[in-house]
């Protein structure tokens, strides 16, 4: 069954520094939604609050995963894990004295993806060629591509229902953006993946995605229901495509 997210009210904050105000988001079943801003803006945040890194002060995050309703924001990030939603970290995050497959059986983590870790293995090893031939090599030895490639296919281990992206552009080469986004719409395609993709690069991003926000400030400024609106809308235009 399908799988959504709707993040309703949430302030949050670190101390006494508010970093999010009323941010309210809705990724609904099956699609591809873009959280848009330069860095420090929230996106970031907003992650950690969806994946109990972080506990909100006001507002409630709301999965529905194969018919059922869950409150995450009384959840901690284990059991909201096992609930099929997998995060892929900004800087990747991996273990960099681990081999590529070492790196790929520790994503297997909850209960339902270690039942079926062989055939999530084969996926990323059929999704992510490069992973197959480099499966022994030890992740920090990698490129940036290549640790980015390491990323996704670790959080396709979890065996996800929703799959949050945070900042996938970081570090890579103008080709390699791309290439990674790409992979992003085709994971999402052939895996029935709900995705919420937090990005800095407008113009990649709104390429895969369905609708989108834009994140000003800890608040959302402009909200996109489709990619025309995003690509016509003036803010986004001025500022952040220099058009």
């Amino acid at each position: 069954m399908a799988s959504s997210l709707s993040i309703a009210g949430i302030d949050a904050a670190y101390g006494h520094i508010r970093v999010l105000e009323d941010v309210s988001i809705e990724v609904r079943a099956g699609e591809t939604v873009a959280l848009l801003g330069t860095n420090g803006n929230g996106k970031s945040t907003l992650m950690k609050c969806i994946m109990g890194m972080l506990r909100p002060s006001k507002g409630s995050i709301v999965a529905e995963i194969d018919g059922a309703r869950h409150d995450l924001t009384g959840m901690i990030t284990e059991d909201i894990v096992d609930l099929g939603i997998a995060l892929v970290p900004e800087g990747r995050r991996l273990f960099p004295k681990l081999t590529v497959e070492e790196n790929l059986y520790l994503g297997a983590y909850r209960k339902t993806a270690r039942a079926v870790l062989k055939r999530n293995l084969d996926y990323c090893y059929e999704a992510f060629p490069r992973l197959l031939e480099r499966r022994g090599q030890l992740a920090g030895s990698m490129s940036g591509g290549e640790q980015q490639m390491l990323a996704l296919a670790r959080a396709l281990m979890t065996a996800p229902k929703i799959l949050l992206i945070d900042e996938p552009s970081v570090g890579l080469a103008p080709v390699l953006v791309r290439r990674t986004i790409d992979k992003i719409k085709e994971l999402q395609a052939t895996y029935q993946l709900t995705v919420l993709m937090a990005e800095q690069n407008f113009t990649q991003a709104i390429r895969i995605a369905d609708c989108g926000y834009v994140i000003v400030h800890g608040k959302i400024a402009f909200d996109g229901k489709s990619p025309e609106e995003l690509n016509n809308n003036e803010l986004i235009r001025k500022f952040y495509l220099g058009l």
